[in-house]
């Protein structure tokens, strides 16, 4: 499998306030590269946020805006390439939302929810929340709402139900962004 995991943290309630993001970068069902960054958000941040996530206004002074990351992650977002998410509708939202923001058109690509397959793979488990799952799979999740861990979590997810269940199994979660 080949296929790209992704993680936003937010500045607050709105969608078009990252503040963070990573990638896990999937080649051949092996993770072969990492992505993160802060991210300037143009937003205030919301203390609640900031209790979950633990960054702070100051600590993206210097980062970079979106535009700026955007440019080094774009090609990640094909029509034919694969982009995942523990609870998609919320990082292809912030994505989506931030892109809209700066003016910048949405690109088509291929998305996938680990909620949703954990969903239906594991429905004993008494919610899907991504530390919930990666403790039942035996994932190790080090630092939960760390966007590069959280994205981390989510790509070894997937790599444990591709193994267990096959590929043919995921091909109906896939969605159409853009």
């Amino acid at each position: 499998m080949n296929f790209v995991a992704m993680d936003f943290e937010t500045a607050n309630a709105k969608r078009d306030s990252a503040c963070s993001l990573a990638l896990t970068v999937v080649r051949n069902n092996q993770i072969s590269d990492e992505f993160y960054t802060l991210i300037k958000s143009e937003s205030d941040f919301f203390w609640r946020n900031v209790q979950i996530h633990g960054i702070h206004e100051a600590d993206v002074a210097d980062a970079p805006k979106f535009p700026d990351v955007w440019q080094h992650i774009a090609p990640f977002f094909q029509r034919d390439r694969l982009v995942i998410a523990h609870n998609a509708p919320f990082d292809i939202g912030v994505l989506r939302n931030t892109l809209a923001h700066y003016g910048i058109s949405a690109p088509e690509y291929l998305s996938m929810d680990t909620v949703k397959t954990s969903q239906r793979f594991y429905p004993e488990l008494p919610n899907h929340k991504l530390d919930t799952v990666c403790q039942a799979l035996d994932i190790d999740l080090q630092h939960h709402h760390n966007a590069l861990d959280d994205s981390l979590a989510c790509a070894n997810i997937l790599l444990t139900e591709a193994q267990a269940f096959g590929t043919e199994q995921l091909k109906p979660f896939v969605r159409v962004q853009g």
